[in-house]
């Protein structure tokens, strides 16, 4: 056996044990999307039937559906309402529960306990609590802050006219959830910083809240960065909250993206225009990863 042969099937061999991963993949996710790229130049409303080729068609449509742009403006509100809470609120709370006291490890459990529920178990639970009879409007009459309650899901009305009740109060469920499971990213952060970081700032006069401004927020920007883009990736992605809570309703005030998607290709039966839309979609959380290697790279070149 010649030595160029010995290389080839060294250099081969690793691809061998991938090939039938990559053939899974390839069927699973990589065939589907090539298929939705191509429905969405089609139009493929009767299933009995072949696709028929229309071009731009679809594309057009979704430039001038009004409830597409609402949809993709709630999205972006979205965005905006619960990513700075989910970076920031996470590390307040990592910060917290890092301390070394007595009992601690109780409310690490308690802040984590609502990532390992459903979210279709929490979206339940909260829609009782959001209901006119419930908790929240029942405790608001208690302190008289609002005798008649609060529409939190049946209003399409707009909190400094700027987000929906309705969508704030979903986002709310969100904010709730993610709490938790961002926390733990940030508190492996944290027990990585060593304690004599700490212990050289203390000499310097840095101590108490300072410290964490001079030493754990620069420290922790690689962290920051990664909650930032998955919480904005996953803020982009909602469904389920909205699903369970709202559907999407009132007047499409809380209706997202990905639950116009679902509703266009699952109630409407249009496929084509739902993989339009998904085409879109996939756009926007492509950027938002690009982003996050964009950031990084920097992080890597300590810039």
């Amino acid at each position: 056996m010649s030595v160029n042969w010995i290389l080839v099937k060294q250099r081969l061999t690793p691809y061998l044990f991938l090939l039938p991963a990559l053939i899974i993949l390839f069927l699973t996710v990589f065939w589907p999307a090539i298929q939705a790229f191509y429905l969405s130049f089609t139009t493929y409303q009767d299933l009995s039937q072949p696709p028929q080729w229309i071009g731009f068609s679809n594309f057009l449509r979704l430039w001038k559906d009004a409830v597409f742009w609402q949809t993709l403006e709630n999205t972006f509100l979205y965005l905006l309402g619960v990513v700075p809470i989910l970076v920031m609120a996470p590390l307040l709370l990592a910060i917290l529960v890092n301390q070394k006291l007595r009992g601690m490890n109780w409310f690490r459990a308690a802040y984590y306990t609502p990532v390992v529920i459903s979210m279709v178990v929490a979206g339940i639970a909260w829609k009782w609590l959001y209901a006119e009879n419930g908790l929240l409007n029942q405790l608001l009459a208690s302190v008289n802050i609002s005798p008649t309650g609060i529409p939190w899901l049946t209003s399409p009305e707009k909190l400094l006219n700027i987000v929906p009740i309705s969508l704030m109060s979903v986002m709310l469920v969100t904010i709730w959830k993610g709490l938790g499971y961002y926390m733990v990213i940030y508190l492996a952060g944290l027990q990585s910083i060593p304690d004599d970081v700490y212990e050289a700032a203390a000499i310097d006069g840095s101590d108490g809240i300072r410290k964490h401004w001079d030493i754990t927020i620069p420290l922790m920007k690689p962290y920051l960065a990664l909650v930032a883009v998955i919480s904005a990736i996953s803020a982009t992605k909602v469904f389920e909250e909205v699903f369970v809570m709202t559907q999407g309703g009132p007047l499409n005030s809380s209706k997202t993206i990905v639950y116009y998607l679902y509703e266009q290709a699952f109630s409407n039966l249009e496929i084509s225009y739902a993989c339009t839309i998904g085409l879109v979609l996939f756009l926007m959380i492509l950027a938002l990863s690009a982003l996050r290697l964009f950031l990084n790279q920097q992080q890597d070149m300590g810039i």
